[in-house]
């Protein structure tokens, strides 16, 4: 094994960590009979040669010798390989990424391009493997063959083939994701693969390889999806959970063997197209041999699959132990989260199939309320993560989903508890249905109301962050006592200005601890939570404790610290009045950061334009787009008082940074009142960037009404209907972007109907 390993330069090629000079002790340790040693040498392949998903010169040296730990029944885990072999090989460069790579990724992009030649080229192999006698390998080579194999008809055939006579539950799952993965690379396929899954999800045994095909149904042919889907997957669910090892939890060919699918039929069997090998039977070619070329015309006919010699389910799995690892990390965490589970892979059946749902929300909330009324906690704590995951994607009526996510607060078991906690934490005001559930949370456990950390300040737990983000006095008394705490929460001050006025009775106890407040170089950390909630209150009787911390702001985060103390006096208005020779001073260094913000607060406190309106219109010519940002919006604020700056913003409206026009937009009309020019340049960011809409529409709203026909009530009725979140990502999300979208969509309608309320907190 590993001829000529030692024979390539690979100190001269680099990994994400350095020379490459260790990826040979890498590549022996994958073959070690030690478990500890194969588990850390994976992790080091996927931390460093294959560094989240790079190809480097050293990826693409390894791939010869990965394919050659994979073809040696010697050698165990192989499977791990496999899917690592998966993901090096299965970027997909398609013309319009092409387009969009700059001259700095031209190489890495070559790197991709030649590891999924590579891999490609050796594909053949997984058709070997899908019999492999380690169910591990089995496991993987599906997916291997479904994302790297150039000929899709063949792989179809073949996962048709395998299904009927493959012993192990959760590999047969893996074959129906395959299919689902081929009809999605090869569109043309997803008639005859959609025709496939429906036989299966209406005539399969096995309860998971029913809920496996309509889960790919879903993604690749969602047409097919039979009406009652909802009825469906909750009766398998319930079947699952009343035999669950008759779905698969065995595979010992016993009494309780599961059972063997659906075999491929003349009728329904893949018809031969210019993709099948020329001697390929309609019901599916035979298997290549390993070393076949993957682009190669002529297939050379092998013995079928052998069912027999199959082994049992967990056998040749490797022997896993707990290792240090990143791999061994997340092995251990699947172990703890999936330990008991009858049928640990529904909750992934259950994910693809919302995922192909898509924006059905109807159907996917009606099925997550059905999951959250198991008697099932485990099915009920996968319920309420995809609840989340449903909520923060799709707009939607959630009222009765909130309130099963709510009810899961008064159940014993911690981890959903702890889970449904987070999810109400984002909601904020679509969290209402469950604010009962959450006050006698509270109520239930005072002790809990604050989390303290080995490290870093203490927080406020997600119960009361969720009934503060509610605006709900209840949460006030939490906040009372987190407010007594040696240190206090980091985010008392966020959860105050959510509550506003209900909070009042707070603002003695937030100006006691300012005063405390040691101005070091920890005082940033230690003030900054107390200037938020005075902020918020606009607690001008704290106006002293604030100038303070603005005079003996230290020099380590001082200017953030000023910040934070500048805003908190501008809130007060005319109550900080003993501050306007301190605000008149900081003016007094105009085109900083500081003076903006000095300036800001002085027109806050006094009402003084002359004395601010200078500073600003320096700060609008700043080299620094943050500050001309600060200034135009101060302008803004000055109203018909700064009309003089009119000219000045209308010439940024055509400046390259998309945040900076509509900032001097917005200060355009407030300072000059004409519509037509600033709407024009709100509509055109709107269009360009979705992360803008909210504050477009806060000056939309405060124009209104709309007039009906315009192409701004065009725009705001587009967004009404939609029914994706404006700020939806795939892969990633921020915490408040359930908050921040539905304020869009309350702005939106306040633009339409003119109430000209403006911002909403």
């Amino acid at each position: 094994m590993f001829s000529g390993i030692d024979e390539v330069d690979w100190a001269s090629m680099e990994h994400a960590y350095g020379p490459a000079d260790d990826v040979p002790e890498l590549l022996r340790g994958l073959a070690s009979a030690d478990p500890a040693e194969r588990e850390a040498a994976l992790d080091g392949m996927y931390g460093a040669v294959h560094h989240q998903g790079d190809v480097y010169a050293c990826t693409l040296a390894c791939i010869p010798f990965l394919f050659e730990l994979v073809v040696d029944p010697g050698v165990q885990d192989r499977g791990g390989v496999v899917e690592l072999l998966t993901s090096i090989g299965g970027f997909d460069l398609d013309e319009d990424d092409e387009a969009e790579i700059d001259e700095d990724e031209i190489e890495g992009a070559a790197n991709y391009a030649m590891a999924a030649a590579a891999v490609t080229a050796g594909a053949g192999v997984f058709f070997e493997l899908i019999a492999d006698e380690d169910p591990g390998v089995r496991l993987a080579a599906p997916l291997a063959l479904a994302t790297l194999h150039r000929h899709p008809v063949r792989v179809l055939a073949l996962l048709r083939e395998r299904l009927p006579v493959e012993p192990d539950e959760e590999v047969r799952l893996a074959l129906v994701e395959a299919a689902g993965r081929v009809a999605l690379r090869h569109r043309p396929l997803a008639e005859r693969v959609g025709k496939w899954l429906g036989l299966l999800a209406s005539r399969a045994d096995s309860p998971g390889l029913r809920l496996a095909a309509l889960a790919q149904l879903a993604r690749c042919s969602p047409d097919g999806l039979p009406g009652d889907v909802v009825p469906v997957v909750s009766g398998l669910l319930r079947q699952m959970r009343s035999a669950p090892e008759e779905s698969g939890d065995r595979g010992d060919g016993g009494e309780h063997a599961p059972p063997r699918g659906i075999a491929a039929r003349e009728d329904d069997a893949p018809e031969p197209g210019p993709d099948t090998a020329p001697d390929a039977a309609p019901g599916g070619p035979e298997p290549v041999k390993p070393g076949e070329q993957a682009g190669s015309e002529t297939v050379e006919a092998v013995q079928p699959v052998d069912p027999e010699p199959v082994a049992p389910a967990e056998a040749g799995r490797g022997e896993h132990v707990a290792t240090p690892t990143l791999v061994g990390q997340l092995r251990s965490l699947s172990a703890q989260e999936n330990a008991g589970r009858g049928a640990p892979w529904a909750a992934d059946l259950l994910r693809t199939l919302h995922v192909g749902l898509d924006d059905r929300v109807g159907d996917r909330t009606a099925l997550l309320a059905d999951q959250l009324r198991s008697p099932d906690r485990r099915q009920r704590i996968d319920a309420v993560r995809m609840s989340g995951g449903l909520i923060r994607a799709w707009r939607g009526p959630y009222e009765e989903l909130v309130t099963l996510v709510g009810d899961q607060l008064s159940d014993p078991e911690p981890r959903l508890a702890e889970a449904a906690s987070h999810v109400l934490e984002e909601l904020f005001g679509l969290a209402a249905p469950a604010a009962d559930a959450l006050a006698a949370r509270l109520a239930a456990d005072p002790g809990s109301w604050v989390k303290t950390w080995a490290s870093g300040p203490p927080g406020l737990c997600s119960p009361v962050k969720a009934l503060a983000r509610l605006g709900d006095a209840r949460a006030v008394p939490a906040l009372a006592a987190a407010l007594e705490l040696p240190q206090v929460a980091h985010d008392v001050g966020f959860a105050v200005g959510h509550l506003g006025a209900t909070a009042r009775p707070l603002a003695g106890a937030l100006r006691r601890r300012l005063a405390e407040v040691e101005l070091d170089e920890g005082a940033y950390d230690r003030a900054s939570p107390l200037l938020a909630g005075l902020t918020a209150l606009r607690a001008g009787e704290a106006a002293p404790e604030v100038l303070r911390v603005l005079r003996g702001a230290p020099e380590y985060r001082g200017e953030w610290l000023r910040t934070a103390a500048l805003r908190a006096l501008g809130s007060f208005g005319p109550a900080a009045r003993e501050a306007v020779p301190e605000l008149r001073a900081l003016v007094r260094r105009p085109g900083t950061a500081s003076a903006t913000e000095a300036a800001e607060a002085l027109w806050a406190v006094s009402g003084d334009a002359d004395a601010v309106l200078p500073v600003l219109i320096e700060g609008l010519q700043s080299d620094q787009v943050h500050d001309r940002r600060a200034a135009a919006v101060a302008l803004g604020t000055l109203g018909p008082r700064a009309a003089v700056v009119a000219p000045r913003l209308r010439g940024l409206l055509a400046h390259e940074e998309l945040w900076l026009r509509v900032d001097a937009a917005i200060a355009l009309w407030e300072v000059s009142g004409r519509t037509r020019e600033t709407v024009g340049a709100l509509l055109t960011a709107w269009e360009q960037n979705r992360h803008v809409r909210v504050r477009v529409a806060e000056c939309l709203a405060r124009m209104g009404p709309v007039p009906e026909g315009s192409a701004a009530a065009h725009v705001l009725r587009s967004e009404l209907v939609s029914v994706r979140r404006h700020n939806a990502m795939d892969g990633g999300y921020g915490s408040h972007d359930i908050h921040e979208d539905e304020k869009l969509l309350t702005l939106c309608r306040q633009a339409l109907r003119g109430t000209g309320k403006g911002s909403t907190s």
